[in-house]
């Protein structure tokens, strides 16, 4: 099956062939790179490239399955330190009507949620880039860790008063010494 390639990162439903899939690529420039990085709060973002097809699917749905790969460096959580991950995921998304979209199920706060979250709103034309920097920020690790980065436990406290652990602020820390000194205590009654 032969499909033509775009270039352009906004694609308008009406011009493209309904028939055939529309193949696609973007790879940002070394300045846009730096402007992604800096929108998304990057220490740098490299070989950016997002790559697929979008095709219809039925009589009204349009289906968009692509690549997304990156090479990322983000702060550690720990040590501040840079941590680079390289990013390889597909991407999917499935662009239907409105309607079909609106009353589904919702959650505690009354905001409609759908059970399917690759489906979106079918608007008149498709932005290739918006879709690129959202599956980028949904793809970044949440807590980059450097591998050497570990957590040490510090304690203060003033002079005569011995610190707080992390076990002594545990709500169910305590209560086998208490159990054990109940039972004591009823033994010697």
């Amino acid at each position: 099956m032969t499909a033509s390639a775009q270039t352009d990162h906004i694609l308008r439903v009406a011009d493209l062939n309904e028939r055939r899939p529309t193949l696609f690529e973007l790879q940002p420039d070394l300045a846009q790179l730096r402007q992604i990085a800096d929108e998304l709060g990057l220490i740098s973002l490299k070989k950016l490239r997002f790559k697929g097809t979008l095709s219809v699917q039925g009589k009204r749905e349009w289906v968009l399955s692509a690549t997304l790969g990156a090479t990322v460096q983000q702060e550690c959580v720990v040590t501040l330190a840079p941590v680079t991950t390289r990013i390889d995921t597909p991407i999917s998304r499935r662009f239907v009507p409105e309607t079909q979209i609106r009353g589904e199920t919702q959650d505690s706060d009354g905001i409609e949620m759908h059970a399917d979250d690759t489906l979106e709103p079918l608007g008149h034309s498709f932005d290739l880039w918006t879709i690129m920097i959202e599956a980028l920020a949904l793809a970044l690790p949440d807590y980059p860790r450097a591998d050497d980065a570990a957590l040490n436990q510090v304690a203060f406290a003033d002079k005569g008063i011995a610190p707080m652990t992390d076990d002594d602020v545990k709500p169910f820390a305590g209560l086998a010494a208490l159990k054990e000194k109940m039972q004591k205590d009823d033994g010697n009654s």
